[in-house]
């Protein structure tokens, strides 16, 4: 299982997300304090739009610290960018968590703390209200929304 997180890791570092979605299982579970859950063909296609919005731009993913058996799997990674709405740099710290099925990724977990990410996207605003529910709320409505007006252009 060791190769398939490598896989997908490398992948998105590359921002090919097809190679990201060829880790996952066609019922895959994805969930993390941005987007909250997403099933179906929402996850890929979320690999897609993230890819997308970092084509040409400065962007670095690293990964470590990967366990694994047969069936859980857990790794580290980062991310570093320039938050599109702000232009600030974010640099995300982020634990994930795996379980697996036919040899593919079926339930995919990012934690990472949703307060010091609006600090570093929002500024003062985000060290204010990132850590709120209201907030965190209000982010996966944008960030859903966002992810269905993708959706809708590709399947156009």
């Amino acid at each position: 299982m060791k190769e398939v997180i490598q896989k997908f890791y490398t992948a998105f570092a590359a921002k090919d997300p097809e190679k990201m979605i060829e880790c996952y299982h066609k019922d895959i579970h994805f969930e993390d304090p941005a987007f909250g859950v997403l099933t179906g063909e929402k996850p890929g296609q979320m690999w897609r739009m993230l890819c997308a919005s970092q084509k040409d731009k400065e962007f670095l993913v690293t990964f470590s610290d990967i366990t694994y058996d047969t069936e859980k799997g857990t790794a580290h990674w980062e991310a570093v960018y320039h938050f599109s709405k702000t232009g600030r740099k974010v640099h995300n710290k982020i634990d994930a968590t795996f379980e697996f099925k036919d040899g593919l990724i079926s339930k995919h977990v990012d934690t990472f703390n949703l307060h010091k990410w609006a600090g570093q996207a929002l500024g003062f605003k985000g060290k204010l209200i990132g850590g709120t529910s209201f907030f965190k709320n209000k982010l996966q409505a944008q960030t859903n929304k966002a992810l269905s007006t993708f959706i809708t252009k590709q399947n156009t």
